[in-house]
């Protein structure tokens, strides 16, 4: 009899008291799953691609958009009587910028992200950073306006930053209130 009553209060205390077996666990279908590991290691398969301001998109690596000159130059010689060479222009090497990689990586799944940031930062479903799971994107700066990060898991996030595609610590302390959950 004691057993038995043990038993019921165990059973009666385990629906009735919140804890570890009420904890929010997600779980993601198995084929949401799927696509979101394609995601990850499409943008995964970029480490070491180099950082270049306007670059990326749903293809791959692509040349900046940017044509400033690589330094500045004098407008005529020193004898001010022969013209200067024209400003050699910064060489584009094809590479990704935050938000191109981000095009680029969910391009695996058929998604097509808006080319900008703050854009890709009003998209998809806003969460706490307590609830981030791998395939996130974190933002920096007002609105997502700085850059686009995607989180990975274990505190770590892909990002296209100087000098390269890499993977690095989530920098928690300057990351706007909210990540981005854009495949449920």
């Amino acid at each position: 009899m004691k057993r038995t009553y043990a038993a019921m209060l165990g059973i009666a205390l385990l629906f009735a008291t919140p804890g570890l077996a009420s904890a929010d666990v997600i779980r993601r279908p198995a084929d949401t799953q799927k696509i979101i590991n394609a995601v990850i290691a499409r943008g995964l398969s970029q480490r070491g691609v180099p950082f270049t301001y306007g670059g990326g998109n749903t293809d791959g690596p692509t040349t900046s958009t940017d044509n400033t000159p690589a330094a500045p130059a004098a407008t005529t010689s020193l004898l001010g009587l022969i013209p200067a060479p024209a400003p050699a222009l910064a060489p584009k090497v094809p590479g990704f910028d935050a938000s191109g990689l981000m095009v680029y990586s969910y391009a695996a799944a058929g998604i097509k992200l808006p080319r900008r940031s703050n854009d890709q930062y009003n998209i998809g479903r806003k969460i706490p950073p307590s609830q981030a799971i791998p395939g996130d994107l974190i933002f920096y700066g007002p609105e997502g306006s700085q850059s686009v990060t995607m989180f990975l898991g274990n505190n770590l996030m892909l990002e296209a930053s100087e000098p390269a595609v890499q993977v690095s610590p989530v920098r928690f302390d300057t990351m706007t209130p909210y990540l981005v959950r854009v495949i449920e």
